[in-house]
C-alpha cells in the first residue's frame, strides 16, 4: 500500500496510536475491494454511508467520465459510528484501495489534522466553494484550508400541530409554556425531541449553546471554554427537561423515536431534521394537513436562534493511487445535478444554493425558505480534531438532561472536555 502521509510531523499522538493498532490488528482484513484498473480504466472506490437512490448518480458520472475512470460505490454501515470505525481502521493502514471517503461533517478536522486527506486547491477548491452556503463549507475546513466538498447538508427545524398552535413559538420558554397550556386543557401537548445518550443530545446542547452566544471550544480548538452563554444552554435544557412538557421516553428517544411518535399524534411540537416532512406525507397524510414548520425556538426573542448544522462531506484520501481523477470525479458526484436529483429522491438537502431556486424543488421542499435561513446562521460543532472524543463525554455528562445542574455540570464539562480534547481517559 502506497504511503501518502506528506507531513508525519503534524500527526496527532491519537492518530498515531490508530494507526499502529489498527495496521498490526487489521492487515488480513483490508485487502482492497476492487481498485485495481479494469483495461487501462482506474476505479475509483467511493466509501460512503447508505443513500437512497445514489447509485444512480453514480452511474451518471460514470457515463459523464466517459472512460477516464470507474466509481465504484462501496456502501457502508448504516450507523455513524460503525462508518468512521471502518474508515479510520482503513485509513490509519494506509489502505490505498479507498479513493473517496463519504465523511460526516463532524470528522474533516480528525481526519485532516492525521493527514487521512488531500487538501482541495486550485481549480479544485475554486469549484467547491463556488456557491456552496457559508455554513456546510465552514465544515470542510480545516486551519484555513479546504480539504471536503460539502454534499448534503441539514438543520433541524420546529414542526407544530397548527390546529392546536396557531402561532408558533420562538423560544423555549414560550414554546414550554404552550405545551403547558395544552396540557391543562387536555389537548396533545409534548415537545418531541431528542434526548438519548448520544451525538442526538450534543446538538441540541450546540444549538442552545449557539442561540445564547457561548463556547464550548476556543477559536483553537484545543482549550474548553464553557462561559456564560454555555451555562445558559444549561439551563434551558435543565428547565426543559422538568417542566412537564416531554414526552417519557424522551431521556431514550433518538430521531426516528421522535418522528414515529409526533406521527402517532403524540405531541403538538417536534423538533427534527426536514426528513420528517416526507415521512409524514406519506405514512400519517391527515396529520400532515395540519403541521406547519417554523423557525428553531430561540433563546431570547430579540436575537435569532442558531442551530447545529448537520450533512456530509466528501473527500480524496491521502492514499489514493488515483487522486486527480478522484476530485474529477467529486465535481460530478456532489455536483449541482447530483444534489438536485439526491433532494427530490432521497431527502437530502443541497449545500449549493442555486439548487433551492429549481421549481421542482418547491414542491418537494415547501419549507426551504426557513431551511435556507437556518442555513445562513448555522452553528457548527465544536471544531476540533477530538470532536469524536468530545462528543463522548459531552453526551455522557448531559444524560439524562433532567440531572443537570447547570454551573456544576459546566464546571465538570469544562474539565472533562479538556481531557477529550487533550485525549486522556476517552477511548476512540
Amino acid at each position: 500500500m502506497a504511503n501518502a502521509d506528506r507531513h508525519p510531523q503534524r500527526r496527532t499522538l491519537r492518530a498515531r496510536a490508530l494507526a499502529a493498532g489498527a495496521a498490526l490488528a487489521l492487515v488480513a482484513p483490508l485487502a482492497a475491494c476492487g481498485s485495481d484498473d479494469e483495461g487501462g480504466v482506474p476505479v475509483l472506490n467511493l466509501y460512503q454511508f447508505p443513500v437512497e437512490n445514489m447509485q444512480g448518480v453514480v452511474d451518471r458520472c460514470n457515463q459523464e467520465a466517459a472512460g477516464k475512470y470507474r466509481i465504484a460505490y462501496q456502501v457502508l454501515p448504516r450507523t455513524a459510528d460503525d462508518q468512521r470505525v471502518q474508515m479510520v481502521r482503513r485509513l490509519a493502514a494506509e489502505d490505498d484501495s479507498m479513493d473517496i471517503l463519504g465523511m460526516d461533517v463532524t470528522w474533516t478536522q480528525e481526519f485532516a489534522s492525521a493527514d487521512w486527506i488531500r487538501e482541495f486547491t486550485g481549480q479544485d477548491k475554486a469549484d467547491v466553494e463556488n456557491g456552496t452556503l457559508e455554513g456546510p463549507l465552514a465544515s470542510a475546513e480545516y486551519e484555513g484550508k479546504l480539504y471536503a466538498a460539502p454534499n448534503n447538508t441539514n438543520v433541524q427545524l420546529l414542526w407544530y400541530r397548527k390546529d392546536l398552535v396557531p402561532t408558533p413559538p420562538k423560544t423555549w420558554d414560550e414554546m414550554i409554556q404552550m405545551s403547558q397550556q395544552l396540557k391543562a386543557q387536555g389537548q396533545p401537548y409534548q415537545v418531541l425531541t431528542m434526548g438519548a445518550q448520544y451525538e442526538g443530545l450534543v446538538v441540541l446542547f450546540n444549538s442552545l449553546v449557539a442561540s445564547a452566544g457561548g463556547h464550548v471550544v476556543d477559536d483553537s480548538g484545543k482549550t474548553a471554554v464553557m462561559d456564560a452563554g454555555t451555562v445558559k444552554a444549561l439551563e434551558v435544557m435543565k428547565n426543559f427537561a422538568t417542566a412537564g412538557v416531554t414526552s417519557p421516553s424522551f431521556p431514550n428517544a433518538i430521531e426516528d423515536d421522535v418522528r414515529l411518535a409526533f406521527q402517532g399524534g403524540g405531541g403538538a411540537f417536534q423538533l427534527n431534521w426536514p426528513y420528517v416532512w416526507a415521512s409524514m406525507q406519506k405514512d400519517a397524510p391527515d396529520l400532515a394537513k395540519n403541521v406547519a414548520w417554523a423557525r428553531y425556538p430561540g433563546i431570547d426573542a430579540s436575537t435569532p436562534s442558531v442551530t447545529t448544522i448537520g450533512g456530509s462531506n466528501m473527500a480524496v484520501s491521502a492514499y489514493s493511487r488515483h487522486p486527480q481523477q478522484a476530485f474529477e470525479a467529486i465535481r460530478c458526484l456532489r455536483g449541482p445535478e447530483s444534489q438536485k436529483f439526491l433532494a427530490l429522491n432521497a431527502g437530502q438537502a443541497p449545500s449549493i444554493e442555486a439548487v433551492y431556486a429549481d421549481p421542482e424543488m418547491t414542491e418537494a421542499y415547501p419549507m426551504k425558505e426557513v431551511l435556507l435561513e437556518e442555513l445562513k446562521t448555522s452553528a457548527p460543532r465544536p471544531r476540533t480534531p477530538a470532536y469524536q472524543n468530545l462528543s463522548t463525554v459531552v453526551a455522557a455528562e448531559l444524560s439524562p438532561p433532567s440531572s443537570i445542574q447547570p454551573a456544576q455540570t459546566a464546571e465538570t464539562l469544562k474539565t472533562s472536555i479538556q481531557q477529550a480534547i487533550d485525549s486522556k481517559g476517552v477511548l476512540p
